[in-house]
């Protein structure tokens, strides 16, 4: 059974009672290049082409790492984030799903022709959307369950069905406007947090990195195994208190951080939290790594597939509610054109496996930067949508050769 790799930075264990050295940062930095030896190449990939995406768009205009420009790629970033992030969740299981996008525009005129034409409220409308996505991600399940249907298949299927859905429900009118004084519209477009409360947030979430940390060191302690030290957990928490306090303090010279991105940023530490800390998670790992050694371990297989496609057709209809916030409207185009495609590669892009069992849902918020960024650079450059394309799919094809050579390394590191 595939398990996430799992860092080589704790000694062997001694005799009983034996008092074990906590790793140290020589350690640390030994285990980390036996990690890059062993082909867990982790985020390192991604952050690194990001790095050098955004020097070379800001060589090449001195506008793309303004503050007002990064707002608004952040915001940018969240429709397609979301929907990436479920994309995660479908291929950790050694899945895909090809309908996120009609899914998502089929979400957003659900929302648009309760929410304007029939005058529900919007929660009501949204609450109504987010419903029909989970029935269709536990179709998607119970087909692929029950009659053996292959995942790319019948969400194949479903992009061409509910792409006819949702031209039929918008009907004649193609385009449904929706209020801009509305809460959904301001939500996304004209919210920013205070900066006294991005700062807040920013320090209590390097504050619970510490805590956690230090509990997990604390609970190795108590069970006689080695643990880092309290420096090690107040190194992380600095670091993210330092990293978090500059982007806030840079992006306030603008507007400053959108309530929409930071609801992108609680799904993504949400989704963190359930892959890397419930029993759920390690589960889905464990059925995209070998489905059928997890099968023989105890795990409902077939319930572990259908919380992944329901939880992916809800973050796509979530994106799809979100896209239509942002440009305040729901059309026919809605979901469509690049959206499919740009979420499936920003998954990829950003380090989750196509052949299942290793991502992260962070995969999710880098892999949508790298993609926004290029976006954003080549339209500030006055360079039309070929070249996104073309750099995207350069993008993509360099992250699933990195995949595939990072998953040869493993096996063969593995049979040494």
């Amino acid at each position: 059974m595939t398990r996430p790799a799992a860092a080589p930075d704790l000694p062997a264990a001694g005799p009983p009672g034996e008092r074990r050295p906590a790793p140290g940062p020589r350690r640390a930095l030994a285990a980390a290049a036996a990690r890059l030896r062993g082909g867990d190449l982790g985020i390192a990939p991604v952050v690194a082409g990001l790095v050098v995406i955004w020097a070379v768009m800001q060589l090449l205009n001195p506008i793309f790492l303004s503050s007002a420009n990064l707002t608004n790629l952040a915001l940018e970033s969240v429709p397609v984030g979301v929907i990436a992030l479920g994309v995660v969740c479908v291929l950790l299981v050694g899945q895909i799903d090809l309908s996120v996008g009609s899914v998502s525009g089929l979400g957003a005129a659900v929302l648009a022709v309760l929410f304007v034409d029939r005058g529900l409220p919007a929660w009501a409308a949204v609450s109504a959307a987010l419903l029909l996505a989970v029935v269709i991600g536990w179709f998607y399940a119970q087909v692929h369950n029950r009659l053996g249907v292959p995942s790319f298949v019948v969400t194949l299927a479903g992009l061409l069905g509910f792409l006819g859905l949702q031209l039929w429900i918008l009907g004649s009118k193609g385009s449904i406007n929706l209020p801009f004084d509305s809460g959904l519209v301001t939500f996304a477009q004209l919210h920013f947090v205070p900066p006294w409360l991005a700062y807040t947030m920013v320090a209590a979430g390097a504050l619970a990195l510490y805590a956690t940390g230090h509990a997990r060191a604390s609970e190795r302690r108590r069970a006689g195994l080695p643990a880092p030290s309290w420096r090690t957990p107040a190194a992380r928490g600095l670091a993210l208190l330092l990293g978090l306090g500059t982007a806030v303090w840079y992006l306030n010279r603008d507007r400053g951080v959108g309530w929409m991105f930071v609801l992108f940023l609680a799904l993504v530490f949400a989704l963190h939290y359930v892959l890397t800390r419930t029993r759920f998670g390690r589960a889905m790992y464990a059925v995209g790594g070998n489905a059928e050694a997890a099968r023989r371990a105890g795990i409902d297989v077939k319930a572990v597939l259908t919380a992944a496609f329901v939880l992916c057709a809800a973050l796509a209809a979530t994106g799809g509610i979100l896209a239509a916030s942002r440009l305040a409207a729901a059309n026919q185009s809605s979901g469509g054109g690049d959206v499919n495609l740009n979420a499936i590669a920003a998954a990829v892009i950003g380090g989750t496996s196509l052949f299942g069992g290793r991502g992260s849902a962070f995969a999710a918020l880098l892999g949508v930067l790298v993609i926004q960024s290029i976006s954003s650079g080549l339209t500030l450059l006055n360079l039309d949508s070929a070249y996104r394309f073309m750099v995207t799919g350069a993008v993509l094809l360099l992250a699933v050769a990195l995949d595939s050579a990072a998953r040869r390394s493993r096996a063969a590191h593995g049979r040494a």
